[in-house]
């Protein structure tokens, strides 16, 4: 018996079978390529085979996810009315199960593209994926929440689809540059990529619809009352504890996504060869494959947001090694990749679990609008870490190149490669433990379980 499978009976009355649990987990596979690998290779992509600058390439990433912020609410109404109207929100999953095709086209850029033109390319693509990557995420993180289960089958049912979004990340993460071509990377390359990895996400995408549809039947899903449009937005917002929640997961996310931009760059500037993006990959995505069961054995122990403080002060600690750099030595640095790791399991873990804790504690509100406002955040913080990123190269002078040239990079450019990979995160991570220590709901939710 694993610690995924221990399970007192709950407050609510349904402990939940691995079968459908495990359905559930696998739509998460797809999901974890599409969190991981623009993440992790597209600002690459962009300025080190595309040519673009570093700030044209920043912003290509950024503006596609303004939209987010408006239709991510507005999808998670959408799926609040048809779960009211015809008891499911299955006809939004579906339609999100598009979303590998815009995937595969974020790295399909047409031969002879370079620059702006192909910087519009991509973000024309990552708009479309964004869109389609609501309509999947949004009914889909929903589910706890429509679920009659209590507190600790909650952090139960998020675990395991920690584990198989992080096998997701994990695998998606070594794939993907290995793909792409390694050291040798080019644009066939990454097209090519893009279409393997695209069949993969649409097979589990579809079969976590399927598992969705099985949990909903074994626990009795509730059909949670909904207000309309922007008063329940509205209603959301004024709950002090899903906003301070929700503060702190926007510092979170966005600290994650700056470290995984950040990556590619570390490994070809700072240590020296584009090959150890695969090493560091590997290094902080499967020490969160292990530990998910001991994040959850401590959140029974201790509640999820003493576990939570826990790990993000782990990755702030994490992050200032890794602005020592080369004089630190790889091992070290590894080992410091593997601390974020370890931290970054409990970072998705804990607050995915606390969402529906609040949503449970009641405002009349559906879990769409709610859940809505969550993923509208993870698509803010996924825009602004790159973002971040980038503009720290721009800063420190990173002088942009096409596949196979050579480019001599500038102290200061170097410099920013380092800092902004460890300084920053470290300084954002505090902000979001600041944060997170206003959220007061955590001992009432345990409490009432």
């Amino acid at each position: 018996m694993t610690g995924l499978d221990h399970q007192p009976a709950t407050g609510e009355g349904t402990t939940l079978p691995r079968g459908p649990l495990a359905g559930f987990a696998t739509g998460s596979l797809g999901m974890g390529v599409w969190v991981t690998v623009p993440g992790l290779l597209l600002l690459y992509f962009l300025t080190d085979v595309l040519a673009v600058a570093p700030w044209l390439a920043g912003l290509a990433l950024l503006l596609p996810k303004v939209a987010d912020v408006l239709l991510h609410p507005w999808i998670g109404h959408r799926c609040d009315v048809e779960q009211a109207r015809r008891g499911d929100r299955r006809r939004l999953l579906l339609i999100g199960c598009a979303l590998p095709a815009a995937f595969a086209a974020l790295f399909a850029v047409p031969g002879g593209l370079t620059g702006a033109p192909a910087a519009a390319w991509v973000a024309v693509a990552f708009v479309a994926g964004n869109l389609l990557f609501a309509a999947y995420q949004v009914p889909y993180l929903a589910t706890p929440a429509d679920l009659r289960i209590g507190y600790h089958e909650r952090t139960r049912l998020m675990a395991f689809r920690m584990v198989v979004l992080t096998l997701g990340i994990l695998v998606s993460g070594l794939l993907a540059p290995l793909l792409a071509g390694g050291d040798a990377a080019t644009r066939d390359g990454y097209q090519r990529m893009g279409l393997l990895l695209a069949v993969g996400m649409l097979a589990a995408m579809l079969v976590g619809v399927a598992g969705i549809g099985r949990l909903r039947r074994v626990a009795a899903a509730s059909a949670p009352a909904h207000e309309g449009g922007w008063r329940a937005l509205g209603a959301a917002l004024r709950d002090r504890q899903f906003r301070w929640l929700v503060a702190a997961y926007l510092a979170m996310s966005t600290t994650t996504h700056l470290v995984l931009a950040g990556v590619p760059y570390y490994a070809e500037y700072e240590l020296g060869r584009a090959g150890l993006t695969t090493v560091l990959v590997a290094a902080f995505v499967a020490p969160a494959l292990l530990v998910t069961p001991a994040w959850l054995a401590v959140a029974r122990r201790v509640g999820k947001q003493r576990a939570l403080l826990a790990a993000q002060g782990a990755f702030a600690a994490g992050s200032l090694v890794l602005a020592v750099g080369r004089p630190a030595g790889l091992p070290l640095l590894v080992g410091a990749v593997a601390v974020l790791g370890i931290a970054f399991a409990g970072m998705q873990l804990l607050p995915f679990s606390m969402v529906p804790d609040v949503i449970r504690a009641g405002t009349g509100v559906g879990a769409g609008t709610y859940t809505g406002v969550w993923t509208a955040t993870e698509a803010t913080g996924a825009a602004l870490g790159p973002y971040l990123y980038a503009l720290c190269l721009a800063g420190g002078g990173f002088v942009a190149s096409v596949a196979g040239e050579t480019v001599v990079q500038p102290d200061s450019a170097l410099a920013a490669v380092r800092y902004g990979f460890g300084l920053l995160p470290a300084a954002a991570m505090l902000a979001a433990m600041l944060l997170q220590r206003r959220y007061t709901l955590d001992r009432t939710a345990r409490a009432g379980n």
